[in-house]
């Protein structure tokens, strides 16, 4: 971060008469730098205490039917645009009924001034079921179930990115987070563009592998498990932490161990672990507060299409998780004014999350409560 030579010479006189002070990262306020990102996110973990008066969220419906005809995503249902789905046992795709991408879009004239940019947005958009059932979500699946979603995942990757630069495999778990069919599914966007996050994430890893000589997630996976106080979760292929540099209150990032560019590059022994470790994360996300919890998630990995002939070592695979519940199931964090007019800001430390999210179990709430005898009434 640079500073104007009137912000050093201010910064420098405060700062004698504060370094005496103890620095606690969970009581006093700081920065911390996004290198994924290039930018930065203000830490106030001080304000957790401050009493809440604003809105409060309902709590996620937990009588849902297994099957609904009604249900656009259940098996032999009938879609908007009137096709009916088949009747599907395991994973199921189709195409998006209301597509935000479509491959046929002319191309734009050009433009007539330098603040008045456009251009081409073709692309194709599906949807993929995990599940039939709708009563279920990806943590109460069995590992079976969930590494049948991950080599679909592999193959949408391979197949899409074929011919599509980028490929963006998406969930959105909960109406909380816009999702209007409580059904177990994902959304895959495949475009001729690459989208803002991975032109992002393309450049700032690709310095850092001409600066340092090693891919940024690669090293930066070996820091947090040296150090462990950010780790929330590990296993033979696979790492999840808290990032340093988090913002939504309980995201993670999930990670390989060894230096992998695309999920289709995953081994047979790597899905296998991959399965076993979400399983174990999203219980714990369900059992932070006892609900279905809400995120966004989605994989980014080296772009494809015509950068398949290209050098993208510098790309490692990675999956990012953004829940949005900060203290309770009914009280979530809001990206508004600040966060929005200057940076992301977050009220508890990677550290105070992470700490958390270790020590819950990995036991899912309710498969815990099922087994639990029953109380009162009997002899």
């Amino acid at each position: 971060m640079t500073s104007s030579p009137d912000c050093s010479e201010l910064e420098a006189a405060s700062s004698s008469s504060l370094d005496v002070m103890e620095f606690l990262p969970s009581e006093h306020q700081h920065i911390r730098y996004n290198p994924l990102h290039d930018d930065w996110v203000l830490v106030s973990a001080h304000r957790m205490g401050r009493p809440w008066q604003g809105q409060v969220e309902k709590p996620p419906q937990e009588d849902i039917p297994r099957h609904d005809a009604n249900n656009p995503l259940c098996p032999g249902a009938r879609r908007a645009g009137g096709q009916v789905n088949p009747d599907y046992t395991g994973t199921f795709m189709f195409e998006n009924d209301f597509p935000a991408l479509q491959p046929d879009s002319p191309n734009p004239g050009p433009s007539d001034h330098p603040l008045l940019q456009t251009s081409s947005a073709r692309g194709v958009c599906q949807v993929m079921c995990f599940h039939p059932w709708s009563d279920i979500t990806l943590p109460l699946m069995s590992s079976e179930e969930v590494r049948a979603v991950i080599d679909k995942w592999a193959e949408i990757n391979t197949d899409l990115g074929a011919a599509y630069p980028w490929v963006q495999i998406f969930e959105n778990k909960g109406a909380m987070m816009g999702c209007s069919n409580p059904h177990p599914h994902c959304q895959i966007w495949a475009s001729n563009f690459l989208p803002n996050e991975a032109r992002t994430e393309d450049r700032t890893q690709r310095e850092y592998q001409k600066k340092h000589g090693v891919p940024m997630l690669l090293e930066y996976g070996r820091l947090e498990e040296e150090r462990k106080e950010r780790l929330v979760l590990s296993n033979e292929h696979w790492l999840v932490l808290v990032p340093y540099w988090a913002v939504w209150p309980f995201q993670t990032l999930l990670l390989p161990r060894r230096h992998v560019a695309r999920l289709q590059d995953l081994s047979h022994e790597e899905r296998d672990s991959l399965a076993s470790i979400m399983k174990r994360l999203l219980c714990k996300y369900d059992n932070l507060f006892e609900i279905s919890f809400p995120y966004s998630m989605g994989w980014h990995g080296a772009p494809t299409g015509c950068h398949l002939s290209e050098d993208c070592s510098h790309w490692q695979l990675h999956a990012h998780y953004y829940p949005p519940l900060l203290r309770s199931a009914s009280v979530r964090k809001f990206m508004v004014g600040y966060e929005m007019l200057a940076q992301a800001q977050r009220d508890l430390t990677a550290e105070q999350a992470a700490e958390r999210l270790r020590n819950l179990p990995e036991e899912h709430y309710k498969l815990r409560k099922s087994e639990e005898p029953p109380t009162g009434g009997g002899e």
